[in-house]
């Protein structure tokens, strides 16, 4: 009979969704222990609505079956019967041709596509985490790793902690991806060129707005240099929008700037009836700088892996972000647990490297051209709806249609064969 594998305990900085679902995908692995380190006073996500695609739905799933059961209680899909396989109707937002239909994007099946806010996930996976795991108000200032030892972490408030393995899943501002690519200034988030405003309207409101089909429904208006998207979140009780704009100039200031109602009338004056009316519900919206991270061809450094946006973070064009980090964390839940000890761990992350960084990092690259697409400045296509449907429909799906319990044996079998590479990108 075989040694017991050793006992392994992880450091998770950042108590997000990607760390979180990790936490519960190694909770079945009675060697792995872990602590979650969250740089806040208490849980809690940035932003409201978070769309899932089929991918993602099948992350969740494969991580735990009970957390899917959980999420499905507070997943949002398309309010119609009719509507369960659209991905998004997508309509033109503005010029001559304004209200026309582009085109409706149908998923291969039911259910693929779902929205929820982010602080409802938040909570469901909270409840799957066991007492005394997580430390709060810990931001990361530094990490060492002295040969020989565990790995260090210090933090703002004078303390330190020790783990033979970290997981960075602290968000694009991550404190812990300089230590993995460096601190140039080359690898530090970009301005994308873009932001986008977002808000909440009562559905009730937007229904009288804009009628059942339109409201309850998810919708997209596209014009030169723009796009709005809207989507029921909340089981349908409210609409999340979403606008994005393209910018004239370098982005200046703090990422998110409240109350920019004034700003977004301009941006989008001329636009026709849905998105006027649309903007004209909402509050106090805030806008939203869009970074993303450059690219790189490593998502390891030792005993220190990045997990999600610290990783890999990408505009949102493809509504694929939030899904990447439940991949990842997938990835990682299957491979941790077949270390022996300690010493294997690189292996693990050398083998989660060889498939998350080519798959991660196409995403980050395609995103962006998405964007351009949405605002119908894409390359070869641009304001032509011919070529517009073209590209909206056939675009995503390769994100969608992964075999993801492939894609786990693939970073398996890399493990076993004490192999991985740094799965190579070209620079962007």
């Amino acid at each position: 009979m075989p040694p017991p594998p050793k006992p392994i305990h992880l450091a998770i900085c950042g108590g997000g969704l990607g760390g979180l679902a990790l936490a519960i995908g190694l909770l079945s692995s009675p060697h792995i222990t872990f602590t979650i380190y969250e740089s806040a006073s208490a849980f809690g996500e940035i932003g409201a609505g978070v769309g899932f695609g089929a991918n993602s739905h099948k992350a969740i799933q494969l991580i735990s079956p009970q957390l899917w059961e959980r999420y499905r209680t507070r997943a949002t899909f398309n309010g119609w019967a009719s509507k369960s396989r659209t991905w998004f109707d997508f309509n033109v937002g503005a010029g001559p041709e304004e209200g026309k239909r582009i085109i409706e994007v149908l998923m291969d099946s039911e259910e693929t596509q779902s929205t929820v806010h982010r602080a409802h996930f938040l909570e469901e996976l909270v409840k799957f985490l066991p007492e005394g795991v997580a430390e709060m108000s810990k931001r990361v200032v530094s990490i060492e790793q002295p040969a020989g030892e565990q790995v260090r972490i210090l933090f703002a408030d004078g303390t330190d902690a020790r783990a033979d393995a970290v997981i960075g899943a602290d968000g694009i501002r991550s404190a812990c991806r300089a230590f993995v690519v460096g601190d140039d200034a080359a690898l530090q988030p970009r301005f994308t060129g873009a932001y986008a405003y977002r808000g909440l309207i009562p559905m009730d409101e937007a229904v009288a707005e804009l009628g059942e089909e339109k409201a309850r429904n998810r919708q997209m208006y596209l014009g030169d240099n723009g796009h709005i998207l809207t989507f029921p979140v909340a089981k349908g009780n409210i609409m999340n929008i979403v606008a994005f704009h393209g910018a004239e100039k370098e982005w200046d200031g703090p990422w998110v700037k409240q109350d920019q109602k004034e700003a977004m009338e301009k941006d989008f004056a001329g636009w026709g009836a849905a998105p006027s009316g649309i903007i004209k519900l909402l509050k106090s919206p805030d806008v939203w700088a869009l970074y993303e991270h450059p690219p790189t061809t490593t998502y390891h450094n030792q005993h220190l892996a990045l997990l999600g946006d610290a990783a890999h973070a990408s505009t949102p064009h493809f509504g694929a972000g939030a899904g990447m980090a439940l991949e990842d964390a997938l990835v990682l839940s299957s491979l941790l647990p077949l270390c022996d000890g300690p010493s294997d761990i690189q292996r693990a992350f050398r083998a989660y490297d060889a498939v998350r960084v080519p798959r991660t990092q196409a995403v980050v690259r395609e995103s962006r051209a998405q964007g351009k697409i949405l605002d119908m400045r894409g390359e070869g296509v641009g304001g032509d709806l011919e070529k517009l449907r073209e590209a909206l429909d056939g675009r995503v799906r390769w994100i969608w249609g992964v075999d993801l319990e492939e894609h786990c044996r693939e970073a398996v079998r890399g493990f076993w064969k004490g192999a991985g590479g740094e799965g190579a990108v070209e620079a962007a």
